[in-house]
Formats: C-alpha cells, structure tokens, sequence
C-alpha cells in the first residue's frame, strides 16, 4: 500500500471507529502524523485527497474538519465525472437512472402530500414552450429532484440526481426545444403527477420509466445523427 493510501485508510478508520464524527475537527497535522506513524508529507497529500471527495474540509488559519458526509456531499464528485463522459457512457449511465428513478418514483407515490403534489404542478405551470434553455433544466432539476427526494431515501436521491448532471440536461432541453417537443415532455411530467396524486406507485412508475426512456432514445438518435 502506497503511504499516502495508508494515511487515507487510518484516517477513514478514525472516522469508521468513532474517534472523529460529522463536524469534529481534526488533530493538528503534526500530532496526527505522530499519533499513525506516518511523514507530514503524506498525511497531507491524503487530507488533501478527502478534501476533494467531501470527506474533510480544510479551513486556512482553523483547522481541518470532518464535513457532514452526508450523501448529497459525498456523491458530488459523480456529477462531475458524468459531465466528462462521452455519449456512449452517458446512454450507459442513462440506463442506469432508468433503473434507480422509477423505483424511487414508486416509493414516494405512497408518501407524496396534497401539498408536495400541488407544488410539482405549480412546477410544470411555470414552464412552457417560450421558457429559455435554462429555465427548462432548472425545473428539470427540481421536478425529477422533488419526486425522488420524496421516496424518503437520500442516498437513492443523491445518486440519481448524479447521474444527470446539468451539462447533459441542457444538451437535452436545448434538443427538445429546436424539435418542438417541450410541449410533449412536460404533459409526460403531469402525467406522472397524476399518478403520484391517485397514489399509484406501478402507474407513476411506469411512467417515469417510459419517459427516462424516450430521453435515452433521443440521446443514442443524437449520438448517432
């Protein structure tokens, strides 16, 4: 094990032990390197390391901390590897969101409110064919994101929110605006709600799969033209 993977391991059992928790700070680096048996050079190089995928947070002048690590945090380096990926990899990671989404759908259809019901159809009222590029991929973003958030499972949310990242929704968007589909995708999304408002988790799940899927279909068109 190289020693800078070595510092990120103990570090991680630290956390995994107990030692240090969500919100706990850090022992200075010096104290640190002697307490593991390891050079300042690589504890550094591996605090740096979990700074990049959320696990700590280094504030200059106070100390370095352990983040929330809650899934929302800890999944964000995924969006930004998705926004890297080619076409070929995108329709893969599509297929993978038409896995997750769906059954994410179908939980939150038994616990979907009047409320949060109301407020995805106020989502899709204040949209329409005139709506920018970027006003259609912000509500795409909170009506696919209130929905999954609602199935009461943040992992399941974080990850599937990830999988489409906001560089591919415009692609997308922008697609459907030069071919005059907004109209069609946005009746799919209402038709989902009224899944979701009559409590049919199986309806509003398939539904949300038959419309991950055209998305998916006008991608591999696209890549394909």
């Amino acid at each position: 094990m190289a020693v800078t993977d070595e510092a990120i391991f103990k570090i991680k059992e630290m956390i995994l032990s107990g030692e240090i928790g969500p919100g706990d700070r850090l022992p200075p680096e010096k104290e640190l390197s002697d307490r593991l048996g390891l050079s300042r050079s690589s504890m550094r190089e591996a605090i740096k390391a979990l700074e990049v995928i959320r696990v700590l947070d280094v504030r200059r002048g106070d100390g370095t901390y352990v983040t929330s690590l809650e899934p929302r945090l800890l999944l964000e380096a995924l969006s930004f590897v998705v926004d890297l990926h080619a076409d070929g990899s995108i329709l893969e990671l599509f297929a993978v969101r038409r896995i997750l989404e769906p059954a994410a759908v179908a939980l939150a259809a038994l616990r979907m409110d009047a409320a949060s019901i109301a407020d995805l159809r106020a989502q899709i009222t204040s949209v329409s064919d005139s709506t920018s590029v970027e006003g259609l991929v912000a509500h795409d973003l909170e009506f696919h994101g209130a929905i999954v958030a609602a199935a009461g499972n943040s992992y399941l949310a974080s990850l599937v929110d990830s999988l489409s990242s906001n560089t591919v929704r415009a692609r997308i968007w922008r697609g459907l605006t030069q071919e005059h589909a907004v109209a069609r995708t946005l009746a799919e999304h209402e038709a989902i709600v009224d899944a979701l408002e009559r409590g049919d988790a199986e309806l509003a799940q398939a539904l949300t799969i038959v419309h991950i899927s055209g998305v998916e279909q006008w991608l591999r068109d696209a890549a394909a033209s």
